[in-house]
């Protein structure tokens, strides 16, 4: 009996003393260990490294260290699509991914690259954090992929080596460089050039004349100094370029729901203050470009290339009825 007692009492305390180092050990957080790598193509000081540099920071932190990101920059793992691919086998878990390489995977997506369908920040803001922009978010899961947030490239803008372009009669015959994306090789062939998919970066295809020019942000200009290789700038804005902060939806799903939010705002947090960093740099990314001797052209002929790029919404790149019922929403809510 005695014995009895003294195994009972023996094993008590054992018990506390496990229970009481494990309250001691356990996360400060109260989060689950999580490790997850992240895929962007570009490189330091890019604004997709600086929304992903940002997540990492405050996911980091905010879990107390308990939420650890690995970032693999430059493309060293491959292109956007390869990223995409490997996100989606879960080999890589998250991205920062420009929207154009989504449309081979998602045909929703394409609504949000349409031409001239911001007429400013404070627009596409509006809608893209609204109802409109959550359905293009959710529409990844089919695909397998849990869409978290829109940052942002900024206005894409054409640059090429060989003439102004002031109309879109002057993009006749171009060879540029676009996106793996339907719908951007079908906008270049309806506005009268030679669309050229190819992966990023390009510095060496436009060096060696392979491509004539290329269509992107300033800040994408200016970091991968394409004024070396490029001689004229046109300010088409011709469209509002956002990048999806994606995850794997399986994996997503099977963490605890305290880091599932966690995740979520913080990739959230970290989409609106890399917004802002690129709206407050962009008059600066224009003014080094001219510093460098581009030609700009700031006031290209617009109209003429909306105009011709409407057509787009009769082409194949919006053949399927649900994704331009979706653009048709859009649209108005643009108006």
């Amino acid at each position: 009996m005695v014995s009895s007692l003294s195994y009972f009492l023996t094993r008590g305390w054992m018990l506390i003393l496990a229970a009481t180092l494990g309250f001691l050990l356990a996360p400060a957080s109260g989060l689950a260990k999580t490790t997850a790598s992240l895929g962007i193509v570009t490189t330091p000081g890019s604004s997709q490294y600086v929304c992903a540099v940002k997540f990492k920071e405050l996911v980091e932190a905010r879990s107390q260290g308990e939420f650890e990101v690995k970032l693999f920059h430059s493309g060293t793992l491959g292109s956007e699509t390869d990223i995409l691919q490997q996100i989606k086998m879960n080999s890589v878990q998250l991205g920062v991914i420009t929207l154009g390489p989504f449309d081979t995977f998602v045909d929703a997506v394409k609504v949000v690259d349409f031409p001239f369908l911001f007429k400013d920040y404070e627009q596409a803001d509006r809608v893209l954090d609204g109802p409109l922009g959550r359905t293009v978010l959710n529409s990844l899961e089919a695909a397998g992929f849990k869409g978290l947030a829109f940052s942002e490239n900024g206005f894409r803008h054409l640059t090429n080596n060989l003439r102004p372009v002031l109309r879109v009669e002057d993009v006749t015959g171009l060879k540029i460089r676009v996106m793996e994306s339907t719908q951007h090789k079908a906008l270049w062939r309806v506005l009268g050039a030679n669309p050229i998919p190819l992966p990023w970066p390009v510095y060496t295809e436009l060096q060696q004349g392979v491509i004539d020019g290329q269509e992107n942000p300033l800040s994408v200009i200016v970091v991968y100094n394409l004024n070396e290789v490029q001689k004229y700038l046109s300010l088409t804005a011709h469209v509002y370029s956002t990048h999806i902060c994606v995850a794997n939806l399986g994996w997503r799903q099977s963490l605890p729901a305290a880091t599932q939010e966690l995740l979520d705002r913080s990739m959230r947090d970290a989409a609106v203050y890399e917004r802002q960093w690129n709206r407050q740099n962009d008059a600066a990314f224009l003014a080094e470009l001219k510093k460098r001797g581009m030609i700009v052209d700031e006031r290209p002929d617009v109209d003429s290339f909306r105009e011709r790029a409407m057509r787009l919404v009769d082409t194949d790149a919006f053949k399927d009825p649900k994704t331009k019922a979706l653009l048709l929403k859009f649209l108005d809510a643009v108006r």
